[in-house]
């Protein structure tokens, strides 16, 4: 950390710009601490996702004998989002600190932070997190958005725990509720079109149940290697309804360690207002002690004496996943973790490969740079329960995926004729291969609507040629509202005529009509969502355009009144904002008459 410190310093004043990038559990904070440390005399705005993180980050750094920090102007994302330019002026910091920076990039947050930076783009900026990608956000590189690629120190998860700042852990691979994953293989094997891919296909199908079936139950993995029968273990899980569920398992899976096991839970975005996590901190007795959680505890909350993590997930990003590691691989701990990582996919038994192939880069690099001296640790313990389903699911995957290749080369065969993958709705080929249906279903499997895995080599095949991974309907709102944000860049403004078109042949004017009146109605499409809302609203969207006028007018009136002490201005007058106040009034008064008539 020191070293990371020195050198984004360095970059701060050379380009007022520094990305840290260093895994959970490394204690990054104290980077930023260190900074205030060192100009006691200078404002910093420290930014964060929420005010727990921050609490327990300043009890860490005073744990370790840091001073007290006066200089700390502390704000959550949310807050800032809020907070309008007259309250952002007053803060006049010198140093802006983004922890998790990666969080900035939500939408809902963006505004704030525009806002921020529109004030004081001159004051440096460092940020801090365990990764600068927001991987299910279009994997969004957040140091290049936030920081123009200025990373003064980045670190794997897997280099930390060669360098030994993290011990290497027991890692316990298993399965849990694998029979939706047979039943959608089961489909898949039956829509094959090949008879040959179908009876190959099956015999891997039912050596997988076989395996899975025969594998050992939960009960006997965690009695036997959960070593510390007695310690402190977080319990990941997804949502409130499967923590339910875990924990009226727990009996089950972990009476064999104790049977007066005490079992704690946290379910608020705030973990420090649950008194069940006081007293998991608290609690110093002789008994297994499980503390379930959904995602309160991935970022910055370091929890003391932790005995390893049990990750009940279904998908998540890397990140998640990688917070969650970081829980158990704390750098305080003094002996090695265990890590249950008990999937509810089989996708999923792949996870750690991504660790042990960071572990593998860096120990190529420093056998290679003569830093033979900072390799503490060159592999883990990984106790793999499913060795044997792991083959079984490769072998069923690459028979299935050969009919995958087929249309993947008639894909790239129309690429390579046609220079995209844009084609007519319902597109078949020559040779009767419906091209256009298969590339909506590659669509519908990454986002989650249909069945099937689709693999990161297949996706990176895909973006080769192009391939436009939104919907149909989500590329016409892309391309309406790109226009929208550039007549706003142009005119400040949203308010083209209803007949206006711009350069590119976009009918912008009849768009947004068309938007006004749809919302005007109550109609609740799928097309104009609250989250399409929002980011119209950031444009200044007028929805009511009469009230508008109306309004806009009537503040210009007022404006002459207190010039001129009356409304007796020509009808061909304009005010100095261009408002064609004479001809409004004039056509009031007109209104005004008929009405009395």
């Amino acid at each position: 950390n020191r070293t990371a410190y020195e050198k984004a310093v360095a970059m701060l004043a050379s380009t007022g710009k520094a990305a840290v990038i260093h895994p959970t559990g490394t204690g990054k904070s104290f980077i930023g601490f260190k900074l205030c440390e060192d100009n006691p005399d200078k404002t910093v705005l420290w930014l964060s996702p929420s005010e727990y993180i921050f609490r327990t980050q300043l009890e860490n750094w005073s744990d370790a004998g840091g001073e007290e920090l006066s200089n700390i102007v502390f704000l959550t994302y949310a807050k800032l989002m809020q907070m309008d330019e007259t309250e952002i002026s007053e803060i006049h910091p010198s140093y802006i600190i983004y922890d998790e920076y990666h969080r900035a990039g939500a939408e809902c947050w963006g505004q704030g932070i525009k806002r921020l930076r529109e004030q004081y783009s001159e004051v440096p900026l460092l940020g801090l997190s365990a990764t600068n990608i927001r991987y299910l956000d279009n994997q969004r590189d957040m140091a290049a958005e936030l920081f123009e690629g200025n990373i003064a120190s980045e670190m794997t998860l897997g280099e930390s725990i060669v360098r030994g700042i993290l011990n290497p852990p027991k890692y316990v691979l298993s399965v849990f509720s694998y029979e939706n994953d047979l039943v959608k293989y089961e489909e898949k094997v039956k829509k094959a079109k090949s008879k040959a891919v179908r009876d190959e296909a099956t015999v891997y199908l039912d050596a997988l149940r076989r395996a899975l079936e025969n594998a050992d139950g939960l009960d006997k993995i965690f009695d036997r290697h959960m070593t510390d029968r007695h310690g402190k273990y977080i319990v990941f899980t997804p949502n409130y309804e499967s923590m339910q569920d875990y924990m009226n398992l727990a009996e089950d899976w972990f009476g064999k360690i104790d049977k007066d096991m005490h079992i704690y839970s946290v379910y608020s975005d705030d973990p420090s207002a649950s008194r069940a996590f006081k007293d998991f901190k608290a609690d110093t007795s002789d008994h297994l002690r499980l503390l379930y959680c959904i995602d309160a505890l991935n970022e910055g909350v370091h929890v003391e004496d932790i005995s390893g993590v049990i990750l009940l997930r279904p998908t998540v990003s890397p990140i998640i996943y990688k917070q969650q590691i970081g829980r158990a691989l704390s750098a305080s701990r003094s002996c090695d973790p265990v890590i249950f990582d008990i999937v509810n996919n089989i996708e999923n038994l792949y996870s750690i490969d991504t660790v042990k192939e960071e572990m593998r880069n860096a120990l190529c690099y420093y056998r290679s740079h003569d830093g033979e001296s900072l390799i503490i640790n060159d592999t883990f313990e990984v106790i793999d329960r499913l060795a044997e389903c792991r083959e079984l699911f490769e072998s069923l995957e690459g028979c299935l995926s050969a009919s995958w290749n087929c249309m993947y080369a008639v894909a790239e065969k129309y690429f390579n004729e046609n220079g995209s993958l844009e084609m007519p709705k319902g597109y078949r080929t020559e040779e009767g291969y419906s091209l256009w249906a298969w590339l909506q279903t590659q669509r519908r499997v990454r986002a989650g609507k249909a069945n099937g895995i689709l693999t990161d080599e297949q996706i990176t095949k895909l973006d080769r040629l192009g391939m436009r991974w939104e919907s149909a309907k989500d590329a016409s709102w892309n391309r309406y509202f790109t226009a929208a944000k550039e007549y706003f860049e142009a005119h400040n403004d949203l308010r083209p005529s209803a007949t206006y078109v711009d350069e590119n042949g976009v009918r912008l004017g009849a768009w947004l009509t068309q938007l006004r009146t749809a919302r005007k109605a109550g109609i609740n499409s799928s097309f104009l969502t609250p989250e399409h809302i929002a980011e119209l609203d950031s444009l200044g969207m007028v929805w009511d355009v009469y009230d508008f006028v109306f309004e806009r007018n009537y503040h210009a009136a007022v404006e002459y009144y207190r010039r001129h002490g009356d409304l007796k201005c020509k009808s061909d007058y304009v005010d100095e904002n261009g408002i064609r106040l004479g001809a409004w009034i004039c056509n009031l008064r007109t209104q005004y008459q008929k009405r009395g008539r």
